[in-house]
């Protein structure tokens, strides 16, 4: 089967904005329509502005209309596997489930594949405030 993320990836972490990190970082969000959302981390000369990959993948999702994630995928291009950070994590839960599942991939391909839940055990999401 072919991978459906891995030439997203490639082609929107080329627009990523990572001037001060020197760090590109691309997502792909794909709502439970099937539908790929994709988004690139844009740094800020005053660091705290900035946001990350995920969380631009995520915005294009809800801003398409659709707020259930089936799946993301991030790529950056260390040489380690990048995971999303603590605060993406959270963003992830918001509109996905423990079983959501979070595809890791470097410039070769996939590195590794995780579910929220190994990522975020025990997380806090909207079916707390219910």
């Amino acid at each position: 089967m072919d991978d459906p993320y891995f030439p997203l990836l490639q082609e929107v972490i080329a627009k990523a904005y990572a001037p001060y990190s020197r760090f590109p970082v691309a997502a792909v969000a794909r709502g439970v329509s099937g539908t790929h959302y994709s988004g690139v981390n844009v740094e800020n000369a005053a660091y705290p502005q900035g946001w990350c990959a995920e969380a631009s993948a995520l915005s294009a999702m809800v801003s398409a209309g659709e707020t259930e994630l089936t799946e993301i995928a991030v790529m950056a291009t260390g040489d380690a596997i990048c995971t999303p950070c603590g605060g993406c994590r959270q963003k992830i839960r918001e509109f996905g489930t423990s079983s959501t599942r979070v595809l890791c991939y470097g410039p070769e391909g996939l590195r590794a594949t995780y579910t929220l839940e190994e990522l975020l055990p025990h997380s806090f999401g909207p079916d707390h405030l219910k």
